[in-house]
């Protein structure tokens, strides 16, 4: 008899904060390192892309107990419908944010960093630009929460009936 779990364990919820926060400061070393090149969408959409095959790998191993299943396969198809889903999350309440912040004062606020062995453009901290990705990021670690313990790593049948809808099944 399989057991029931509840939505909001305490077990699985400390360990998926910690996977997402893992997740999370890829995605940040990462968009701040594409920051320099890129604008600011481009910076948190390639940030995210980067820690979503990071994410699935900690979150199978190691929350939702989907460590030894073997369902791998159709698990990296919900995810990436999860990760679709979280990114419009993601880019639109960070960018959303960026605006609003824009409105009350055009002006970012910057932190110098003193560090002399780096290139001038890495010693800066954009904190306006910062907070309105964590926004983002914020919003996106619920829905995923539960997306992720509801449906990518659960029997839904929803990967069976997608691919006989697809005709992918075996001939």
């Amino acid at each position: 008899m399989k057991k029931k779990t509840t939505l909001f364990n305490i077990k699985d919820l400390v360990v998926y904060f910690f996977v997402a926060g893992t997740g999370a400061a890829v995605q940040i070393v990462t968009g701040s390192f594409f920051r320099n090149y890129t604008e600011y969408s481009t910076s948190v959409s390639l940030g995210y892309i980067v820690s979503a095959f990071v994410g699935f790998v900690l979150t199978k191993m190691f929350a939702f107990d989907a460590r030894n299943t073997s369902k791998t396969k159709r698990e990296m198809i919900k995810f990436g419908i999860v990760v679709i889903i979280s990114y419009a999350i993601t880019v639109g309440f960070a960018t959303l944010t960026l605006n609003l912040f824009h409105s009350v004062n055009p002006n970012n606020y910057i932190i110098a960093i003193p560090f002399s062995w780096t290139p001038k453009k890495f010693n800066e901290i954009n904190v306006t630009e910062a907070t309105s990705t964590l926004v983002g990021m914020g919003f996106s670690f619920v829905s995923n929460f539960i997306l992720h313990k509801t449906f990518t790593f659960r029997s839904t049948g929803f990967y069976d009936r997608a691919k006989a809808a697809l005709n992918l099944g075996k001939n």
